[in-house]
């Protein structure tokens, strides 16, 4: 059976019609996609899209079907994922200047972009939904979430590794009367965090956390949707780090997203135009590598809020779009930014796809 045999039975498992007229039905305009995605796999699936060969009208639908009927997608890749799981496996993507690759790729894309897509506090993780009405109210709840889980009180020191624009201590200072010190391998996003928290007690440090030493303990750590960055090969040196940088009754926050899938490799597509070198933990690994470390005290899931999120950010930056720059954010990268989007909710949405919120301390006899 062929590529085109074997997805066009995918679609059909799912409820989708190729050329039909439901909003997730699939439309092919370039038949020698199959070919392409015989050799370029998930690079190409995505490239296609990109180029037009191929459309839906709810991109996130479309993957969310598919992806909920647990299809063996093995069977429509080539060999050439082989080179991608090798590469996971055996090199640390995540090493001495690699760290700062994702920085460079993707934060530092222009903060032009990022005020048109996200709420007025410019944070890019996942929003807490319970009960807000819009992004803004839903971001401000998840940071506020984030601040009790902790117990912050005022003058507390407070470390966020991988800090963003600075959002969260922007807020948990202003809020909670913290200092906080940020970790960051964005030049872009630290400019923008020190403008914004100018006269607060907030600092950014643009450095690797495996090179940061701080001074003295801090009394909580948090980390929100940085650890995506960090690779299976340095979850433990990270741990490690956490558990000496906290003081020993200190509560430490990590917002991760996971996966259900148990191997190292990146989707080749995202590793190239979104996350380079990016890799997602499952529940299994995060467990493994706090052993003797942290004591986990709370699992709390947010995974259908960033559906909503996803969401809420595409339905910005659609609207937004004509209004940047039309050379640098032209048609192509509009289309790479809607396929990025869409497939992430689409993940969510189908389980594939999970966010948490872990709450952890000290292990009692470190």
């Amino acid at each position: 059976m062929n590529i085109q045999q074997t997805a066009e039975q995918i679609f059909k498992k799912s409820g989708i019609t190729v050329g039909g007229n439901e909003p997730f039905d699939i439309h092919i305009y370039d038949q020698d996609i199959w070919d392409r995605i015989a050799v370029g796999d998930s690079i190409a699936l995505g490239e296609s899209y990109m180029d037009k060969s191929w459309d839906v009208e709810d991109l996130a639908d479309f993957v969310f079907r598919v992806q909920k009927n647990n299809p063996r997608w093995d069977d429509i890749s080539s060999k050439g994922l082989l080179f991608h799981w090798l590469k996971a496996k055996l090199v640390n993507l995540q090493k001495g200047k690699r760290a700062y690759d994702v920085g460079q790729a993707h934060y530092d894309i222009g903060n032009d972009l990022y005020q048109t897509m996200l709420d007025k506090r410019m944070i890019y993780t996942a929003a807490y939904w319970n009960d807000a009405q819009n992004l803004d109210e839903a971001q401000e709840a998840k940071l506020d979430l984030i601040c009790k889980k902790l117990n912050l009180q005022k003058g507390e020191r407070i470390l966020d590794i991988g800090c963003g624009w600075g959002g969260f201590m922007k807020f948990a200072a202003e809020n909670y009367g913290v200092h906080c010190v940020g970790l960051s391998v964005s030049k872009e996003q630290i400019a923008y965090g020190n403008e914004i928290c100018k006269g607060l007690p907030v600092s950014f440090i643009l450095e690797d956390y495996r090179e940061y030493t701080p001074e003295q303990p801090f009394d909580h750590i948090v980390s929100i949707e940085m650890f995506e960055a960090v690779g299976h090969k340095n979850y433990r040196t990270f741990m490690e780090k956490v558990s000496q940088w906290l003081r020993d009754d200190g509560n430490f926050l990590l917002q991760t997203i996971t996966t259900t899938n148990s191997s190292p490799l990146a989707d080749p597509w995202l590793d190239k135009y979104i996350f380079p070198n990016g890799m997602l933990p499952d529940k299994r690994l995060i467990e493994k590598n706090i052993k003797g470390l942290l004591t986990i005290h709370q699992w709390h899931s947010l995974g259908s809020d960033y559906d909503k999120t996803l969401m809420a950010w595409w339905k910005n930056f659609e609207s937004g779009h004509s209004s940047l720059d039309p050379e640098k954010y032209n048609e192509t990268f509009y289309r790479m930014w809607k396929y990025y989007l869409h497939i992430c909710a689409g993940g969510f949405r189908s389980g594939y796809l999970d966010v948490w919120q872990i709450l952890l301390t000290k292990t009692a006899d470190r």
